[in-house]
């Protein structure tokens, strides 16, 4: 009792918007993100403490030769799809979505991984609006600002972008591993329709 409303006074749990999603019946799809990584969860309700079916980190990206960030678009939308792919394969069809404290606003990473999800065939309530562009998902979006800052300001981009350059990856180059890495993880995880098995 009094660790609820510590957590409440921390401003740590809305127990209003916990209890409309556990009346919903359905597990929760919890997102969180931090300037490092995005964290995808699937948890059922349990009277004395919530079952955590899987976790999954977006560092688990490099495994498929993602190099780029783990915290951007393109990543949440593949950590997504991964996610999906998870709770499909451990029998559950449906999800809702739990962002606990974070700004909903739309097309951002969180509304990533929701695509991800349900491009991997798991029903997640949204609304279509919400959903980023493919064009952000493919981190075009990245790879264009990349391309005009390289050609107006050579210094700038070498200073914004070094992480990648240290590491001989082009931010240009984006989108081509995006379309890469998620096909890897269709052939891991998808059958012929690119759905879990």
């Amino acid at each position: 009792m009094f660790r609820k409303l510590k957590r409440r006074r921390e401003k740590k749990t809305d127990y209003h918007q916990r209890l409309a999603l556990l009346k919903s019946g359905l597990p929760r799809l919890v997102v969180r993100k931090s300037n490092r990584y995005i964290r995808v969860q699937l948890v059922e309700y349990e009277p004395k403490s919530d079952k955590v079916i899987f976790t999954l980190l977006s560092k688990r990206l490099r495994d498929y030769g993602w190099n780029y960030s783990f915290a951007n678009t393109p990543a949440a939308y593949l950590t997504g799809l991964i996610a999906g792919f998870l709770a499909r394969k451990k029998g559950y069809e449906k999800a809702v979505l739990d962002i606990g404290l974070q700004r909903s606003t739309r097309g951002n990473r969180i509304y990533a991984v929701v695509k991800g999800c349900i491009d991997a065939g798991l029903e997640v309530p949204h609304g279509v609006e919400v959903l980023p562009s493919e064009e952000r998902i493919r981190g075009e979006h990245i790879a264009a600002y990349a391309k005009l800052l390289r050609e107006k300001d050579k210094e700038r981009y070498e200073k914004q972008f070094s992480g990648y350059l240290k590491r001989n990856v082009l931010p240009e180059a984006i989108p081509e591993l995006f379309e890469q890495v998620k096909q890897r993880i269709v052939e891991e995880f998808g059958g012929d329709d690119g759905r879990a098995k």
